[in-house]
């Protein structure tokens, strides 16, 4: 067995990496200060020694611009910020689930009822929901006879929720996805 596979997945906890100081190999860059002013373009050099004069890092920000941008400024801060903001941009994205609700077409109201009330709380947490009729054996032959459970059962939750995907046979079963109202 081949040893990197299994450090493949492995993070190394340096995934956020950005050219700085001697790692930069252009041999022109657009500079800008450490207080957010731009000093012009200028050989590498000349970048490298204004960083080094105010103690600072010379860090690439730009590498697809013409000539690459550069900028004057701690590095160990700007790898905190950067970061930062991807933590923070990753706590505000909510990934939408689609979350499945089966039913048998013979289901008793008060079943029903609990099935509604899970899904309600689904579509309450903004994920998307498939309402699945199961059909099995003799069922099938009269499946367009149990369509209106999966109407029924959307109406019940009209108040928070619209129709996706009106019912459609998909095999042995017949699926609605509901989704959010938007308010």
């Amino acid at each position: 067995m081949n040893n990197n596979s299994s450090n493949r997945n492995r993070g190394n906890g340096n995934r956020f990496s950005v050219p700085t100081n001697d790692q930069i190999r252009a041999r022109e860059v657009r500079v800008i200060g450490a207080d957010g002013e731009q000093l012009g373009i200028m050989p590498i050099e000349d970048a490298r020694k204004k960083a080094e004069e105010a103690e600072l890092d010379l860090v690439l920000v730009a590498a697809q611009a013409t000539p690459p941008v550069c900028k004057i400024i701690d590095y160990g801060k700007y790898r905190y910020e950067q970061m930062r903001r991807e933590k923070d941009a990753k706590k505000k994205q909510h990934v939408v689930e689609i979350k499945e609700i089966r039913m048998s077409p013979n289901i008793d109201d008060n079943d029903l009822n609990t099935k509604v009330g899970a899904a309600r709380k689904f579509l309450e947490r903004g994920d998307r929901v498939k309402v699945t009729l199961r059909f099995r054996g003799r069922e099938m032959a009269h499946m367009k006879d149990h369509v209106h459970i999966l109407t029924d059962f959307a109406q019940a939750l009209s108040d928070v929720a619209t129709v996706d995907k009106p019912p459609k046979v998909e095999g042995r079963s017949m699926s609605l996805f509901l989704m959010q109202k938007k308010s």
